[in-house]
């Protein structure tokens, strides 16, 4: 029989109901929480691209890119008209000048919006490769994204609909003759 100090016998029950519900709903402890230790955006990176050398199916580059947090404004601006009708953008890579372009506000402790960071990193382990158009990138890419937030216990908000269909690259405005 298990023995609690006199003042903690009250704490029993509710520790039991905590775990039960926590349980319940599917909540996980982060299985590697060092990104949330991490220095700088270096050290994140470099966290990151460890994850990625085990799970994606592109290597890692010889060159990190570099990051800027920038507006959503200075984003939107980046991303060029292309890509404003595409709903809210919170992260962009350049690959010319090897450049991840991030919305603020962003929180490195923050596993939404580092996952948001390991997205660009996936399309920067692309950046090399031959793809028939840019959209084919993005469905492994936010595959990824998801894999990573599914492990700690969290679900990506992701359109996959919209997502396949961007893969395809297919001409977006077809008219019969």
């Amino acid at each position: 029989m298990i023995s609690l100090p006199r003042a903690g016998w009250w704490l029993a029950p509710i520790l039991c109901a905590l775990l039960a519900n926590s349980a319940a709903a599917g909540l996980r402890l982060d299985p590697n929480p060092r990104w949330r230790h991490a220095q700088d955006v270096q050290a994140l990176i470099a966290i990151l691209d460890t994850w990625l050398d085990a799970t994606a199916p592109w290597e890692r580059r010889a060159a990190p890119p570099r990051v800027r947090i920038v507006s959503e404004e200075e984003l939107r601006t980046v991303a060029g008209p292309a890509r404003r009708n595409h709903g809210r953008t919170r992260g962009l890579y350049d690959a010319e000048e090897t450049v991840i372009y991030i919305a603020a506000p962003w929180n490195p402790r923050d596993a939404e919006d580092v996952s948001v960071l390991l997205h660009e990193l996936v399309h920067h382990r692309q950046a090399p490769h031959h793809w028939y158009c840019p959209g084919a990138q993005e469905e492994a890419a936010y595959e990824l994204q998801d894999d990573w937030l599914r492990i700690r216990g969290l679900r990506s908000d992701v359109n996959w609909i919209a997502v396949t269909l961007q893969a395809g690259c297919t001409p977006k405005d077809i008219h019969p003759e």
